[in-house]
């Protein structure tokens, strides 16, 4: 149990059965009656983003969430594969709790698979993934102004707006968080 007065970015809690990480924090002390904190929630099993408000000085139970790093092997179908990188299992996840991840997967990319009480809650992929484009339109010579961008296709069937420079084949760093260009690799 923790109290709502000590909750922080990061910390995972479970309220009315659901699983929570705390993305943001506000103590609100009001003229009028008891203190309050505002807190920015996303749900760990759906994804969803909310704020609840906690009476200041509550106590809330605090979940513990695991994480273990796994190599991802292959798809098959709806069925992605990762490995154990210590004792070798293998662990299959259906694409629904992969979700978005799945357009950063790569043959031996190692991520982390967050688990509460043996539930299988998704990936923590790593920040940036380095990419190989299989398709984008060849550059118009006269075509430019500043920051002029093109669509180009990477192995995983991600699309990414890279600039005009960027031919097929050549490897991009890419991030996960937002699906953007960051460089070549």
């Amino acid at each position: 149990m923790i109290s709502t007065n000590d909750l922080k970015n990061g910390i995972t809690i479970e309220v009315e059965g659901a699983i929570y990480v705390v993305m943001d924090t506000q103590h609100v002390k009001p003229g009028k009656g008891a203190a309050i904190v505002k807190a920015k929630l996303k749900n760990l099993r759906t994804g969803a983003i909310f704020e609840k408000t906690f009476n200041a000085g509550v106590k809330v139970a605090t979940a513990r969430i695991d994480k273990q790093l796994m190599q991802y092997l292959y798809t098959m179908g709806d069925t992605y594969y990762f490995m154990n990188m210590d004792s070798y299992e293998q662990l299959e996840l259906d694409k629904s709790i992969i979700g978005e991840g799945a357009k950063f997967l790569k043959e031996n990319l190692e991520v982390y698979i967050t688990t509460y009480e043996g539930e299988v809650l998704g990936i923590d992929l790593p920040d940036k993934v380095e990419l190989t484009i299989t398709h984008t339109e060849a550059a118009v010579k006269g075509n430019t102004t500043n920051n002029a961008l093109k669509d180009a296709e990477c192995e995983t069937g991600l699309m990414v707006r890279v600039p005009l420079f960027i031919e097929e084949g050549e490897k991009i760093i890419v991030s996960t968080s937002d699906g953007k260009y960051v460089s070549r690799a």
